[in-house]
């Protein structure tokens, strides 16, 4: 059912003249994006007779999905096929489209729109070794004795049910980005760098501010790390069910009863609780035993991690591919100011209140911007971007040889004194 009564959006109009380009017909187009037809004639006559200075909009939501840029009737295919058939792979479902007349002389998705689209809809195979996938998540907030209310941030790897490692985060609602790297960089001194890391959609993670969001600071660290980023497409308990249960056994091993000196004597207690759930608990989904029981080989990864390495080993042309695939949209303020990735930007007066199409130069690292209203570019220089704002406060750690720390202790502090429990070459 099309969508009437609802203005079009900049991105929209974009899509239209690009699948208009691409050899769609205007009933193709308005059945893919559920529009009126008469909507899609309109904005693509303009996008034909007068190009991209023809078309000017309010903020809207771009296109999304693996398979936005095809006809619904191909996804629909897609996923009866994968229903039907959970062995076939990308591949295979491509090579038998092709094959049926349904589609004969119309325009497909090539296997890694394919694969991507399957990704999308939760529908990729189990993973099958140790740390290739590790689920993170954070506790709601909790009352702990002795210590005042916490969230406890864990770690699990989906395929060895090994539990990662567990931190507690003191005297707040919600963990922030410096918390996350401070467990996951002692993750990584343990075990290793994981292939994939999956995560839900709090702010921390995902840009959900904005229908076209830029990855947030703690996604590019994870991309510079060379760690694909997954984010989960359903709540709770149909995804990131195995780190939800996570969340009640650590609460019942370690918190449960139980009444704490300091910061440092629970997370002690959570430590040690995650060493007896590795070693020595059996599990019955492992067929009564412990994790590492079952598979000794989840001990390390096959990809090591120190802390002195990681500014070296940051990949920022990594980085800077990943973003060069992105494309957002932004609705500068009535004096040209606009917002992408926690960074504010002067896009000048004289585009005050115009969506800008933004994309990102990795040969020159600036976004690429273009008014709704113009047909010439301008440029500015990307913020954020480099290594000594991606490590955040490991920096300081890695470059000095003595380290004083603040008093009195704060979050920060108290991040700096676990941090350096790991580090090499540092005095306190």
């Amino acid at each position: 059912m099309s969508i009437k009564g609802r203005p079009t959006s900049l991105a929209e109009r974009v899509e239209i003249g690009e699948r208009w380009k691409a050899g769609q017909t205007d009933r193709q187009i308005a059945l893919a994006m559920q529009r009126p037809m008469a909507t899609i004639r309109k904005w693509r006559r303009r996008n034909q007779h007068q190009g991209r200075i023809g078309l000017s909009s309010q903020m809207g939501r771009p296109a999304t999905g693996a398979l936005g840029q095809f006809p619904a009737d191909v996804s629909e295919a897609i996923s009866q096929m994968r229903q039907a058939h959970p062995g076939w792979g990308p591949l295979t479902i491509l090579t038998e489209l092709k094959k049926g007349v349904r589609f004969a002389g119309k325009r497909l998705p090539c296997r890694s729109r394919i694969a991507a689209y399957l990704k999308q809809g939760d529908w990729v195979r189990p993973y099958e070794r140790p740390h290739q996938e590790w689920e993170v998540d954070a506790q709601g907030k909790m009352a702990i004795a002795g210590v005042g209310s916490a969230s406890i941030v864990n770690i699990l790897d989906v395929f060895s049910h090994l539990k990662i490692d567990s931190l507690p985060c003191l005297r707040t609602t919600h963990a922030n980005t410096q918390d996350y790297q401070l467990l996951l960089r002692r993750a990584f001194v343990r075990y290793g760098l994981p292939e994939q890391i999956s995560l839900d959609h709090d702010s921390v993670f995902y840009d959900n501010q904005t229908a076209s969001p830029f990855p947030t600071l703690l996604h590019l660290w994870l991309i510079g790390l060379g760690i694909e980023v997954r984010f989960i497409h359903k709540p709770p308990p149909a995804e990131h069910a195995r780190i939800e249960r996570t969340h009640q056994t650590m609460t019942q091993q370690a918190v449960v009863g139980q009444t704490f000196a300091n910061a440092a004597d629970l997370q002690k207690m959570l430590t040690g609780r995650i060493l007896f759930l590795n070693t020595d608990y059996p599990s019955r989904s492992l067929q009564g035993q412990a994790p590492l029981t079952a598979y000794p080989q989840a001990v390390q990864t096959q990809r090591p991690y120190r802390l002195e390495w990681e500014k070296e080993h940051l990949d920022m042309p990594r980085i800077y591919d990943y973003l060069a695939k992105g494309r957002w949209f932004r609705l500068t303020s009535a004096v040209g100011m606009f917002s992408l990735g926690a960074q504010r930007y002067n896009a000048r007066l004289k585009f005050a209140k115009q969506t800008l199409e933004i994309t990102f130069d990795p040969q020159t690292c600036e976004l690429v911007c273009l008014p709704e209203k113009a047909i010439q570019t301008f440029r500015l220089a990307a913020q954020g971007l480099t290594k000594e704002a991606l490590i955040g406060e490991l920096d300081p750690l890695t470059t000095i040889p003595a380290y004083q720390l603040a008093l009195p202790f704060s979050r920060q502090t108290w991040r700096e004194v676990m941090l350096c429990q790991d580090l090499c070459g540092t005095t306190l």
